[in-house]
């Protein structure tokens, strides 16, 4: 219900203008039209762009060279929706994905929808976590089309991750996250390659989240013009998650390409705080000492835990509330995020469920010793400073982005 009620918000935002009668091009003119700035392209016609066609999300592990778990659109498809939206027709169209032509590393890839029935406008999505381009297939793509909106998509310009090991008690790489506490699977995530060199920059700063999803919307607009011989008359931006966070600073720093957005439990970053990297340790640390005291509401390390701003706990069978979160997400988030932007700290000083690194973690304390750290993560920071329209939608009992460091705090600075 609540993606429903989500994308009826977009409805309403982005008001179709009809474009009757215009004659389209087909997969020839519109990769003309891409030129150089694409590679790998396929382009075809599709019977329907929506997700009842089984052809229109790719399997999880489809490219070939690329190590398991790198692309897994089928598995994204589902992180930020349980379902597709209501599918009541089939949507014939153009689907076309490729990769960036300037991305050295070749992981930057991109993804274009378009109906042959286009209401003259274009949505640009940005994609959650460290998902591909088909992450918004279910909770934006599959609605949008429906509607005649010509849809597009990027991964961030970075892929998935890759998996270092499955059966290990400690790290088998220095950048190897665990999958959750009590785990000996072990990835790493591409966003974080060759981070440890001192002064090295590394080949995927996360300001290229930013980059890509203004890249794939000037792309967009290239073979929108292509297909209809018309440019979109309306351009929206929507994500969730670090998509949001993308939503955000496309409208703060090329507020030209859009009409709107609309930002969806957006990722909220600060080198002053909050941020990813002040909010996870305070609940990595106190959920043993909250699951030895019985899960008791009233324990300190409950306490803890809400006073660092999170929701209070729910119970449940097998896992409560927080323990969804301590087993998806706390800790290997809180991995990720430090060693892009810490990677001096010993994240794991022992074997499993020991968070003493992870937990332990104190921003504060690091930035004093190494100011450089505030500097990356101010160099990729949310500024408010938004010059067109933004829908914020964010939930009071989000436990890994909460509303009070999250959207509340982005409405702050705006306002």
């Amino acid at each position: 219900m609540r993606t429903k009620s989500l994308l009826s918000m977009v409805a309403v935002l982005c008001a179709a203008i009809g474009v009757p009668g215009i004659a389209h091009a087909g997969c020839k003119e519109v990769l003309a039209a891409l030129g150089n700035t694409v590679v790998d392209v396929t382009c075809a016609p599709s019977a329907d762009l929506t997700t009842k066609n089984p052809t229109t999300t790719p399997a999880d592990n489809s490219i070939p060279g690329l190590p398991p778990g790198a692309f897994t659109p089928t598995t994204d498809r589902g992180v930020i929706s349980n379902g597709p939206a209501e599918i009541t027709k089939a949507v014939p169209g153009l689907q076309i994905n490729g990769r960036f032509a300037d991305d050295a590393d070749k992981e930057a890839r991109f993804l274009l929808r378009l109906p042959n029935d286009w209401n003259g406008s274009l949505v640009v999505a940005g994609a959650s976590g460290t998902r591909s381009e088909f992450n918004g297939d279910f909770a934006w793509s599959d609605y949008v089309v429906q509607k005649g909106y010509a849809y597009a998509s990027q991964n961030k310009g970075v892929l998935n991750l890759k998996i270092t090991s499955l059966d290990s008690a400690t790290p088998p790489t220095p950048l190897s996250c665990r999958l959750k506490p009590d785990s000996r699977v072990w990835v790493e995530f591409f966003d974080n390659d060759a981070v440890l060199e001192p002064g090295h920059i590394p080949s995927k700063p996360f300001t290229q989240w930013t980059q890509y999803l203004i890249e794939a919307t000037g792309l967009a607009k290239q073979a929108v013009k292509a297909r209809y011989n018309h440019f979109p008359r309306r351009t929206y931006a929507v994500g969730t998650s670090n998509g949001g966070y993308q939503v955000r600073r496309a409208l703060e720093t090329a507020p030209e390409l859009f009409d709107g957005g609309v930002d969806w439990e957006g990722t909220f970053v600060d080198a002053l705080g909050p941020n990813i990297l002040i909010d996870l340790p305070p609940a990595i640390r106190n959920w043993p000492d909250y699951v030895a005291s019985g899960f008791n509401p009233n324990s300190q390390a409950a306490r803890n835990i809400v006073a660092a701003g999170y929701p209070p706990d729910m119970p449940g069978t097998p896992l409560t509330f927080w323990g969804r979160y301590w087993t998806q997400f706390w800790e290997v988030t809180q991995c990720q995020w430090q060693k892009r932007f810490d990677p001096a700290w010993t994240t794991y000083n022992d074997g499993p469920n020991d968070v003493t690194g992870t937990g332990g973690y104190t921003y504060y304390d690091r930035i004093v010793k190494d100011p450089s750290i505030a500097a990356r993560v101010a160099a990729i920071a949310t500024t408010g400073n938004i010059k067109r329209p933004l829908v914020t939608v964010a939930g009071t009992m989000d436990a890994l982005l909460p509303i009070k460091h999250g959207a509340r705090a982005y409405e702050a600075l705006v306002a």
